[in-house]
């Protein structure tokens, strides 16, 4: 039962990145702001949940898998955070021009 939580902890995060590359291919290739943003966002988000669980079941403890948790969601915060703040700029249009 060992190596089948090893495959499954490896797929979840092969699964990760496999997001976090799309999310970036995304940033860089999508037309627009808003378009970059949401891929970028959501696809990080998923990658970034994929790799917790996959490295949940090796925590040493439940406070150490508490703490990955605890990041993950903090990164969700921050992130949708960050992009809402990128978006509402980016529609009043008081940063720099992107073109």
């Amino acid at each position: 039962m060992h190596w089948l939580l090893q495959v499954a902890s490896g797929a979840l995060i092969a699964a990760g990145v496999f997001f976090f590359i799309a999310g970036t291919i995304g940033l860089l290739r999508l037309p627009d702001l808003f378009t970059r943003l949401h891929a970028l966002t959501k696809a990080d988000n998923l990658g970034l949940g994929l790799i917790i669980l996959g490295l949940l079941p090796w925590a040493p403890d439940l406070l150490a898998a508490l703490k990955l948790v605890l990041i993950w969601l903090l990164v969700l915060l921050s992130g949708a955070t960050g992009t809402h703040l990128i978006a509402k700029r980016a529609l009043r249009r008081d940063g720099e021009d992107p073109g």
